[in-house]
Protein backbone atom coordinates (compact mmCIF):
# COMPACT_ATOMS: atom_id res chain seq x y z
CA UNK A 1 0.00 0.00 0.00
CA UNK A 2 1.23 3.40 -1.03
CA UNK A 3 2.83 5.39 2.18
CA UNK A 4 0.53 8.42 0.97
CA UNK A 5 -2.76 7.20 1.85
CA UNK A 6 -4.29 8.59 5.02
CA UNK A 7 -4.74 6.51 7.90
CA UNK A 8 -8.80 7.45 7.75
CA UNK A 9 -8.95 6.55 4.14
CA UNK A 10 -6.87 2.81 4.80
CA UNK A 11 -9.91 2.40 7.67
CA UNK A 12 -12.25 3.17 5.25
CA UNK A 13 -11.08 0.64 2.33
CA UNK A 14 -11.03 -1.71 5.39
CA UNK A 15 -14.41 -1.52 6.48
CA UNK A 16 -15.49 -1.15 2.81
CA UNK A 17 -14.20 -4.96 2.75
CA UNK A 18 -15.72 -5.77 5.92
CA UNK A 19 -19.10 -4.46 5.08
CA UNK A 20 -19.31 -5.50 1.30
CA UNK A 21 -16.95 -8.52 1.12
CA UNK A 22 -17.48 -9.98 4.71
CA UNK A 23 -14.06 -9.91 5.56
CA UNK A 24 -13.42 -10.43 9.61
CA UNK A 25 -12.22 -7.33 11.18
CA UNK A 26 -9.22 -8.85 12.65
CA UNK A 27 -7.94 -10.39 8.99
CA UNK A 28 -8.48 -7.32 7.44
CA UNK A 29 -6.48 -5.35 9.61
CA UNK A 30 -3.64 -7.60 9.41
CA UNK A 31 -3.67 -7.31 5.42
CA UNK A 32 -3.30 -3.94 5.19
CA UNK A 33 -1.14 -3.05 7.75
CA UNK A 34 1.49 -5.75 7.23
CA UNK A 35 3.43 -4.18 4.50
CA UNK A 36 2.93 -0.50 5.27
CA UNK A 37 5.32 1.41 7.24
CA UNK A 38 2.71 4.13 9.13
CA UNK A 39 3.78 5.75 12.41
CA UNK A 40 3.07 3.55 15.74
CA UNK A 41 0.50 6.64 16.16
CA UNK A 42 -1.32 6.13 12.76
CA UNK A 43 -1.60 2.35 13.15
CA UNK A 44 -3.04 2.69 16.43
CA UNK A 45 -5.35 5.25 14.62
CA UNK A 46 -6.80 2.99 11.83
CA UNK A 47 -7.18 0.13 14.66
CA UNK A 48 -9.40 2.93 16.53
CA UNK A 49 -11.47 3.55 13.88
CA UNK A 50 -12.42 0.22 12.49
CA UNK A 51 -12.93 -1.10 15.91
CA UNK A 52 -14.77 1.75 16.90
CA UNK A 53 -17.10 2.61 13.95
CA UNK A 54 -17.40 -1.93 14.24
CA UNK A 55 -18.51 -1.67 17.67
CA UNK A 56 -20.74 1.67 17.65
CA UNK A 57 -22.15 1.16 14.47
CA UNK A 58 -25.91 0.39 15.43
CA UNK A 59 -25.37 3.73 17.60
CA UNK A 60 -23.56 5.60 15.09
CA UNK A 61 -26.18 4.52 12.49
CA UNK A 62 -29.29 5.85 14.68
CA UNK A 63 -27.19 8.82 15.10
CA UNK A 64 -27.04 9.37 11.44
CA UNK A 65 -30.54 8.82 11.13
CA UNK A 66 -31.35 11.76 13.39
CA UNK A 67 -29.54 13.91 11.46
CA UNK A 68 -30.09 12.84 7.78
CA UNK A 69 -32.78 13.55 5.20
CA UNK A 70 -31.63 10.33 3.23
CA UNK A 71 -32.73 6.93 4.38
CA UNK A 72 -29.12 5.27 5.62
CA UNK A 73 -30.05 1.86 2.72
CA UNK A 74 -30.02 5.47 0.23
CA UNK A 75 -26.76 6.40 0.82
CA UNK A 76 -23.99 4.65 -0.82
CA UNK A 77 -21.36 2.27 1.28
CA UNK A 78 -18.95 4.58 0.71
CA UNK A 79 -20.46 7.95 1.69
CA UNK A 80 -22.08 6.06 4.73
CA UNK A 81 -18.95 4.86 6.41
CA UNK A 82 -16.91 8.06 5.82
CA UNK A 83 -20.46 9.41 7.73
CA UNK A 84 -19.47 6.89 10.37
CA UNK A 85 -15.83 7.44 10.91
CA UNK A 86 -16.71 10.84 11.03
CA UNK A 87 -19.13 10.56 13.68
CA UNK A 88 -17.16 7.66 16.17
CA UNK A 89 -14.77 10.92 15.74
CA UNK A 90 -16.88 13.25 17.12
CA UNK A 91 -19.07 11.38 19.36
CA UNK A 92 -16.10 9.02 20.79
CA UNK A 93 -12.64 10.87 20.39
CA UNK A 94 -11.93 13.54 22.42
CA UNK A 95 -8.55 13.14 20.71
CA UNK A 96 -9.48 14.24 17.92
CA UNK A 97 -11.03 18.14 17.24
CA UNK A 98 -14.55 18.11 15.22
CA UNK A 99 -13.35 20.19 12.75
CA UNK A 100 -10.58 17.78 11.74
CA UNK A 101 -13.31 14.94 11.52
CA UNK A 102 -15.33 16.97 9.65
CA UNK A 103 -12.60 17.88 6.89
CA UNK A 104 -10.97 14.84 6.54
CA UNK A 105 -14.52 13.12 5.84
CA UNK A 106 -15.44 15.92 3.28
CA UNK A 107 -12.01 15.33 1.88
CA UNK A 108 -12.77 11.55 1.34
CA UNK A 109 -16.18 12.15 -0.14
CA UNK A 110 -14.88 13.87 -2.49
CA UNK A 111 -12.62 11.36 -3.33
CA UNK A 112 -15.03 8.67 -3.06
CA UNK A 113 -18.41 10.55 -3.88
CA UNK A 114 -19.41 13.60 -6.05
CA UNK A 115 -20.16 17.04 -5.44
CA UNK A 116 -23.93 16.50 -3.83
CA UNK A 117 -22.36 13.74 -1.19
CA UNK A 118 -19.48 16.25 -0.48
CA UNK A 119 -22.20 18.60 0.72
CA UNK A 120 -24.18 16.28 2.28
CA UNK A 121 -21.12 14.44 4.21
CA UNK A 122 -20.31 18.52 5.51
CA UNK A 123 -23.68 19.64 6.51
CA UNK A 124 -24.54 16.07 8.56
CA UNK A 125 -21.33 16.11 10.36
CA UNK A 126 -21.39 19.76 11.52
CA UNK A 127 -24.70 19.04 12.56
CA UNK A 128 -24.32 16.33 14.67
CA UNK A 129 -21.18 18.16 16.13
CA UNK A 130 -23.00 21.13 17.03
CA UNK A 131 -25.79 19.03 18.85
CA UNK A 132 -23.87 16.07 19.80
CA UNK A 133 -24.71 16.43 23.40
CA UNK A 134 -28.79 16.59 22.82
CA UNK A 135 -28.48 13.19 20.92
CA UNK A 136 -32.00 11.86 21.80
CA UNK A 137 -31.65 8.07 23.04
CA UNK A 138 -34.22 5.66 24.40
CA UNK A 139 -35.28 5.87 27.94
CA UNK A 140 -32.94 3.86 30.07
CA UNK A 141 -36.38 3.88 32.68
CA UNK A 142 -39.53 2.95 30.67
CA UNK A 143 -37.85 0.64 27.16
CA UNK A 144 -34.39 -0.87 29.07
CA UNK A 145 -33.51 -2.97 26.63
CA UNK A 146 -33.72 -0.60 23.85
CA UNK A 147 -31.95 1.75 25.52
CA UNK A 148 -28.78 -1.06 26.22
CA UNK A 149 -29.55 -2.01 22.25
CA UNK A 150 -28.66 1.59 20.68
CA UNK A 151 -26.71 3.30 23.46
CA UNK A 152 -24.00 0.80 23.96
CA UNK A 153 -24.99 -0.70 20.29
CA UNK A 154 -25.99 -4.51 20.59
CA UNK A 155 -27.94 -6.52 18.73
CA UNK A 156 -31.83 -6.84 21.08
CA UNK A 157 -31.84 -10.78 21.39
CA UNK A 158 -28.23 -10.27 22.78
CA UNK A 159 -28.68 -7.84 25.64
CA UNK A 160 -32.08 -9.19 25.96
CA UNK A 161 -30.41 -12.65 27.13
CA UNK A 162 -28.19 -10.90 29.36
CA UNK A 163 -30.84 -8.84 31.21
CA UNK A 164 -33.16 -12.13 31.58
CA UNK A 165 -29.72 -14.02 32.89
CA UNK A 166 -28.05 -11.87 34.98
CA UNK A 167 -30.52 -8.55 35.30
CA UNK A 168 -30.17 -5.38 34.36
CA UNK A 169 -27.51 -3.83 36.34
CA UNK A 170 -25.02 -6.41 35.19
CA UNK A 171 -26.16 -6.16 31.96
CA UNK A 172 -25.24 -2.96 31.54
CA UNK A 173 -21.54 -3.37 33.09
CA UNK A 174 -21.19 -6.29 30.40
CA UNK A 175 -22.28 -4.15 27.70
CA UNK A 176 -19.46 -1.06 28.66
CA UNK A 177 -17.18 -3.40 29.47
CA UNK A 178 -17.26 -5.17 26.06
CA UNK A 179 -16.97 -1.93 24.15
CA UNK A 180 -13.96 -1.30 26.18
CA UNK A 181 -10.55 -1.74 24.29
CA UNK A 182 -8.95 -5.02 26.30
CA UNK A 183 -5.32 -5.24 27.62
CA UNK A 184 -2.45 -6.78 24.76
CA UNK A 185 -1.74 -9.71 26.94
CA UNK A 186 1.23 -12.05 26.32
CA UNK A 187 2.82 -15.35 27.49
CA UNK A 188 6.14 -15.16 28.41
CA UNK A 189 7.77 -18.46 26.79
CA UNK A 190 9.76 -19.80 29.55
CA UNK A 191 11.11 -22.90 27.50
CA UNK A 192 13.05 -19.59 26.84
CA UNK A 193 12.96 -16.67 28.85
CA UNK A 194 11.88 -15.46 32.25
CA UNK A 195 9.30 -12.88 32.72
CA UNK A 196 12.10 -10.33 33.93
CA UNK A 197 14.11 -11.04 31.29
CA UNK A 198 11.49 -10.49 28.50
CA UNK A 199 10.70 -6.90 30.22
CA UNK A 200 13.95 -6.06 29.92
CA UNK A 201 14.22 -7.42 26.15
CA UNK A 202 11.07 -5.55 24.84
CA UNK A 203 12.30 -2.44 27.24
CA UNK A 204 15.10 -2.25 24.16
CA UNK A 205 12.83 -2.51 21.18
CA UNK A 206 10.67 0.59 23.11
CA UNK A 207 7.74 -1.67 24.26
CA UNK A 208 6.29 -1.06 28.05
CA UNK A 209 5.44 -4.27 29.51
CA UNK A 210 4.06 -4.70 32.86
CA UNK A 211 3.21 -8.21 35.06
CA UNK A 212 -0.45 -9.82 34.56
CA UNK A 213 -3.18 -10.11 37.35
CA UNK A 214 -3.27 -13.57 37.31
CA UNK A 215 -0.84 -16.04 35.82
CA UNK A 216 2.74 -15.75 36.68
CA UNK A 217 3.80 -16.00 32.91
CA UNK A 218 1.56 -13.45 31.53
CA UNK A 219 2.21 -9.54 30.65
CA UNK A 220 0.48 -6.63 29.09
CA UNK A 221 2.05 -4.90 26.90
CA UNK A 222 1.81 -0.55 25.98
CA UNK A 223 2.93 1.16 23.42
CA UNK A 224 3.15 -1.93 20.65
CA UNK A 225 3.14 -1.00 16.92
CA UNK A 226 3.41 -4.07 14.82
CA UNK A 227 4.12 -7.86 17.22
CA UNK A 228 5.05 -9.66 14.56
CA UNK A 229 7.60 -6.98 13.50
CA UNK A 230 9.39 -7.42 17.17
CA UNK A 231 12.91 -9.58 17.44
CA UNK A 232 11.70 -11.03 20.81
CA UNK A 233 8.20 -12.38 18.95
CA UNK A 234 10.53 -13.38 15.90
CA UNK A 235 12.68 -15.56 18.21
CA UNK A 236 10.01 -17.17 20.13
CA UNK A 237 10.32 -15.17 23.90
CA UNK A 238 6.59 -14.86 23.82
CA UNK A 239 2.90 -15.75 22.32
CA UNK A 240 -0.27 -13.62 22.51
CA UNK A 241 -2.52 -14.99 24.63
CA UNK A 242 -4.95 -14.00 27.23
CA UNK A 243 -4.98 -14.51 30.91
CA UNK A 244 -8.27 -16.31 30.58
CA UNK A 245 -7.13 -18.32 28.25
CA UNK A 246 -3.54 -19.30 30.14
CA UNK A 247 -5.79 -20.53 32.98
CA UNK A 248 -6.90 -23.03 30.82
CA UNK A 249 -3.75 -24.74 30.84
CA UNK A 250 -3.45 -24.63 34.38
CA UNK A 251 -6.49 -26.27 35.12
CA UNK A 252 -5.53 -28.98 32.84
CA UNK A 253 -2.64 -29.11 34.82
CA UNK A 254 -0.37 -31.35 32.37
CA UNK A 255 2.58 -33.03 33.72
CA UNK A 256 5.80 -33.88 31.88
CA UNK A 257 6.13 -37.12 30.33
CA UNK A 258 2.28 -37.09 29.79
CA UNK A 259 -0.03 -38.37 26.60
CA UNK A 260 -2.34 -34.95 25.76
CA UNK A 261 -4.88 -34.69 23.50
CA UNK A 262 -6.34 -30.63 22.28
CA UNK A 263 -9.34 -31.72 20.35
CA UNK A 264 -9.63 -28.01 18.98
CA UNK A 265 -6.43 -26.46 18.91
CA UNK A 266 -5.92 -23.80 16.70
CA UNK A 267 -4.29 -21.28 16.44
CA UNK A 268 -2.19 -22.89 18.95
CA UNK A 269 -2.07 -20.57 22.42
CA UNK A 270 -3.82 -23.17 24.60
CA UNK A 271 -1.65 -26.16 22.89
CA UNK A 272 1.78 -24.62 23.18
CA UNK A 273 1.07 -23.87 26.81
CA UNK A 274 0.57 -26.99 27.51
CA UNK A 275 3.51 -28.03 26.08
CA UNK A 276 5.80 -25.35 27.96
CA UNK A 277 4.17 -26.70 31.36
CA UNK A 278 5.10 -30.17 30.50
CA UNK A 279 8.85 -28.63 29.90
CA UNK A 280 8.57 -29.77 26.01
CA UNK A 281 8.59 -33.37 27.23
CA UNK A 282 5.73 -35.82 26.48
CA UNK A 283 3.22 -36.12 23.56
CA UNK A 284 0.66 -33.43 22.10
CA UNK A 285 -1.89 -34.36 19.65
CA UNK A 286 -3.59 -31.21 18.41
CA UNK A 287 -6.63 -31.29 15.99
CA UNK A 288 -8.44 -28.93 13.89
CA UNK A 289 -10.61 -29.22 10.89
CA UNK A 290 -9.11 -26.49 9.24
CA UNK A 291 -5.59 -27.68 7.97
CA UNK A 292 -4.56 -23.89 7.43
CA UNK A 293 -5.27 -23.46 11.05
CA UNK A 294 -3.25 -26.37 11.61
CA UNK A 295 -0.28 -24.67 9.68
CA UNK A 296 -0.90 -21.59 12.57
CA UNK A 297 -0.22 -24.29 15.11
CA UNK A 298 2.95 -25.88 13.77
CA UNK A 299 4.29 -22.59 12.83
CA UNK A 300 3.85 -21.47 16.55
CA UNK A 301 5.45 -24.78 18.09
CA UNK A 302 8.42 -23.81 15.84
CA UNK A 303 8.49 -20.38 16.84
CA UNK A 304 8.51 -20.90 19.93
CA UNK A 305 11.03 -24.32 20.11
CA UNK A 306 8.59 -26.51 20.66
CA UNK A 307 9.11 -29.94 19.59
CA UNK A 308 6.22 -32.41 21.32
CA UNK A 309 3.04 -31.07 19.26
CA UNK A 310 2.08 -33.48 16.37
CA UNK A 311 -0.74 -30.87 15.35
CA UNK A 312 -3.11 -32.30 12.31
CA UNK A 313 -6.39 -31.95 10.29
CA UNK A 314 -9.02 -33.83 12.04
CA UNK A 315 -12.91 -33.08 12.79
CA UNK A 316 -13.18 -33.59 16.46
CA UNK A 317 -16.67 -35.17 16.32
CA UNK A 318 -15.92 -37.99 14.35
CA UNK A 319 -14.51 -40.63 17.08
CA UNK A 320 -11.24 -41.74 16.10
CA UNK A 321 -11.57 -45.64 18.23
CA UNK A 322 -7.51 -46.24 18.34
CA UNK A 323 -7.68 -43.52 21.05
CA UNK A 324 -9.82 -44.83 23.16
CA UNK A 325 -8.53 -44.62 27.04
CA UNK A 326 -5.24 -43.47 25.96
CA UNK A 327 -4.98 -39.70 26.65
CA UNK A 328 -3.59 -38.91 30.78
CA UNK A 329 -5.32 -35.12 29.75
CA UNK A 330 -7.78 -33.84 26.99
CA UNK A 331 -8.77 -30.74 26.37
CA UNK A 332 -11.73 -29.65 24.80
CA UNK A 333 -11.66 -25.90 24.14
CA UNK A 334 -14.80 -26.18 21.99
CA UNK A 335 -15.72 -23.70 19.43
CA UNK A 336 -18.90 -21.71 20.71
CA UNK A 337 -20.58 -17.87 20.29
CA UNK A 338 -17.38 -16.01 21.30
CA UNK A 339 -19.46 -13.51 23.27
CA UNK A 340 -16.56 -13.27 25.80
CA UNK A 341 -14.20 -12.06 23.43
CA UNK A 342 -16.52 -9.34 21.96
CA UNK A 343 -13.74 -6.95 23.30
CA UNK A 344 -11.30 -8.24 21.21
CA UNK A 345 -13.53 -9.09 17.81
CA UNK A 346 -16.63 -6.55 18.36
CA UNK A 347 -17.76 -7.67 14.64
CA UNK A 348 -19.06 -10.98 16.39
CA UNK A 349 -21.77 -8.73 17.77
CA UNK A 350 -23.26 -8.69 14.44
CA UNK A 351 -22.15 -11.25 12.96
CA UNK A 352 -24.35 -14.09 15.43
CA UNK A 353 -27.78 -14.75 15.66
CA UNK A 354 -29.65 -16.17 18.35
CA UNK A 355 -30.52 -19.17 16.62
CA UNK A 356 -26.86 -19.64 16.43
CA UNK A 357 -26.05 -20.83 20.05
CA UNK A 358 -28.41 -23.56 19.94
CA UNK A 359 -26.74 -25.06 16.62
CA UNK A 360 -23.30 -24.93 18.36
CA UNK A 361 -24.32 -26.42 21.59
CA UNK A 362 -25.66 -29.43 20.01
CA UNK A 363 -21.90 -29.51 18.50
CA UNK A 364 -20.43 -28.77 21.69
CA UNK A 365 -21.83 -31.51 23.03
CA UNK A 366 -21.21 -33.73 20.60
CA UNK A 367 -17.37 -32.99 20.60
CA UNK A 368 -17.13 -33.46 24.41
CA UNK A 369 -19.19 -36.88 24.12
CA UNK A 370 -16.48 -37.91 21.80
CA UNK A 371 -13.71 -36.50 23.21
CA UNK A 372 -13.87 -37.98 26.84
CA UNK A 373 -13.63 -41.39 25.45
CA UNK A 374 -9.64 -40.69 24.91
CA UNK A 375 -9.19 -40.10 28.73
CA UNK A 376 -8.17 -43.36 30.55
CA UNK A 377 -9.00 -43.77 33.94
CA UNK A 378 -7.99 -41.74 36.80
CA UNK A 379 -7.27 -39.40 33.93
CA UNK A 380 -8.59 -35.92 33.51
CA UNK A 381 -10.72 -34.02 30.75
CA UNK A 382 -10.93 -29.79 30.52
CA UNK A 383 -13.56 -28.27 28.46
CA UNK A 384 -13.26 -24.37 28.25
CA UNK A 385 -15.64 -21.76 25.74
CA UNK A 386 -14.96 -18.15 25.41
CA UNK A 387 -18.35 -17.20 25.84
CA UNK A 388 -20.38 -16.46 28.64
CA UNK A 389 -23.50 -17.80 27.44
CA UNK A 390 -24.65 -20.45 30.53
CA UNK A 391 -26.47 -22.77 27.47
CA UNK A 392 -22.83 -23.22 26.29
CA UNK A 393 -21.13 -23.58 29.62
CA UNK A 394 -22.74 -25.23 32.80
CA UNK A 395 -25.90 -26.57 30.71
CA UNK A 396 -23.59 -28.19 28.66
CA UNK A 397 -21.33 -30.07 31.08
CA UNK A 398 -24.29 -30.66 33.37
CA UNK A 399 -25.91 -32.53 30.10
CA UNK A 400 -22.51 -34.78 29.93
CA UNK A 401 -22.29 -35.38 33.93
CA UNK A 402 -26.11 -36.98 33.54
CA UNK A 403 -24.93 -39.29 30.66
CA UNK A 404 -21.49 -40.01 32.11
CA UNK A 405 -21.49 -40.91 35.44
CA UNK A 406 -18.29 -41.90 35.21
CA UNK A 407 -16.77 -38.55 35.05
CA UNK A 408 -17.35 -36.53 38.16
CA UNK A 409 -16.40 -32.65 38.73
CA UNK A 410 -12.77 -31.99 40.15
CA UNK A 411 -12.04 -29.00 42.10
CA UNK A 412 -9.87 -26.25 40.20
CA UNK A 413 -9.10 -24.23 43.46
CA UNK A 414 -4.85 -25.12 43.49
CA UNK A 415 -4.65 -23.70 39.69
CA UNK A 416 -6.45 -20.47 40.70
CA UNK A 417 -5.13 -17.33 42.27
CA UNK A 418 -6.80 -15.80 45.02
CA UNK A 419 -9.12 -13.29 43.69
CA UNK A 420 -10.37 -15.70 41.14
CA UNK A 421 -11.47 -18.45 44.05
CA UNK A 422 -15.00 -17.97 43.01
CA UNK A 423 -17.83 -20.58 45.01
CA UNK A 424 -18.02 -22.80 42.20
CA UNK A 425 -13.97 -22.77 41.59
CA UNK A 426 -13.58 -26.04 44.66
CA UNK A 427 -16.79 -27.24 42.40
CA UNK A 428 -14.78 -27.76 39.28
CA UNK A 429 -15.64 -24.97 37.41
CA UNK A 430 -15.33 -21.30 36.91
CA UNK A 431 -17.31 -18.39 34.40
CA UNK A 432 -15.07 -15.42 33.96
CA UNK A 433 -16.19 -12.25 32.89
CA UNK A 434 -14.96 -8.82 31.47
CA UNK A 435 -16.89 -6.49 33.44
CA UNK A 436 -15.49 -8.62 36.84
CA UNK A 437 -12.54 -10.47 36.68
CA UNK A 438 -11.34 -7.50 33.62
CA UNK A 439 -10.50 -10.83 31.15
CA UNK A 440 -12.14 -12.05 28.51
CA UNK A 441 -15.26 -13.51 29.35
CA UNK A 442 -14.30 -17.40 29.80
CA UNK A 443 -15.63 -20.58 31.02
CA UNK A 444 -13.57 -23.08 32.54
CA UNK A 445 -14.58 -26.81 33.34
CA UNK A 446 -12.56 -29.76 34.92
CA UNK A 447 -13.58 -33.10 35.04
CA UNK A 448 -11.95 -36.53 36.32
CA UNK A 449 -12.45 -39.98 34.76
CA UNK A 450 -13.27 -43.01 37.78
CA UNK A 451 -12.90 -45.48 36.22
Amino acid sequence: MAKEISPRETALKILYEIENNDAYANIALKKYLKHTDYKVVDRGLITELVYGVIKFKLTIDYIIGQFSAIKLNKISPWILNILRIGIYQIVYLDKVPDSAACNESVKLSKKYGHYASTKFVNAVLRNVSRNKNNIRFPDKNQNPIEYLKIFYSYPQWMVQSWVDRYGFEFAESLCIANNEIADLCVRVNTLKTTPEELIEILESENVKAIRGKYCSEALILKEVGSIDSLKAFKEGLFQVQDESSMLVSKALDPQPGEFVIDVCCAPGGKTTHIAQLMQNRGKILGWDIHPHKIELVQKAAKRLGIGIINAVSHDAAIEVYDLHGQADRVLVDAPCSGLGIIRRKPDIKWNKVQNDVGDIVNLQKKILQVSSKYVKPGGYLVYSTCTIQEEENIGVIEDFIKKNPHFILESIEPYFPEQLKKDTVKQGYIQLFPNVDKTDGFFICKLKRQY
